[in-house]
């Protein structure tokens, strides 16, 4: 009878740790890249979501004659007034199907119409919360920069809105 070399069966502990480093070390460098490139394609999904909320808008003031109010909100893209006076002008719906929630599963935040506030801008904002889902946080998305909406920082109201990421960047 012949006997035959034992054959290696496995792999030695050893051999197993130089496998792990070498995928520890390939994660430390891959994954920062990945989670950064997922943030933004987050980001650019809130803006264009907003774009379209505010593509919707322009066609709901299109028929009615203004935007909704804050109070009113952007329901009225998707469903009738009950006031029947409004509804017969209304010719939605402007937004397919329900309204979208931001890729963090928050509901978009409107805001227009507040006649009490002198820096209040004549258009709407739509913006999202963002990943914190915290408002006035930096993270926040939003239709309006900075630079577009004016005035000082400090303003009690303006200071929400005017900290949103623009859709313009």
């Amino acid at each position: 009878m012949k006997r035959r070399n034992p054959t290696r069966q496995g792999l030695t502990l050893i051999e197993l740790m130089i496998v792990l480093v070498i995928l520890v070390g390939l994660m430390a460098i891959v994954g920062p890249r990945v989670l950064g490139t997922q943030r933004k394609a987050d980001i650019r999904t809130a803006q264009a979501q907003i774009g379209s909320i505010n593509s919707a808008l322009k066609m709901y003031a299109v028929d009615m004659k203004t935007y909704p109010s804050t109070e009113e909100g952007l329901a009225l893209l998707v469903e009738s007034p009950e006031d029947e006076r409004l509804a017969k002008n209304w010719d939605g719906p402007y937004l397919d199907g329900n309204l979208p929630v931001d890729p963090w599963g928050n509901e978009f935040q409107y805001e227009f119409g507040d006649e009490e506030s002198e820096d209040a801008p004549d258009f709407p904002l739509v913006y999202s919360l963002g990943p914190d889902g915290q408002p006035n946080s930096s993270d926040d998305v939003g239709n309006v920069s900075k630079e577009d909406a004016g005035g000082d920082e400090g303003s009690s109201k303006g200071s929400s809105s005017r900290s949103r990421r623009s859709t313009k960047e």
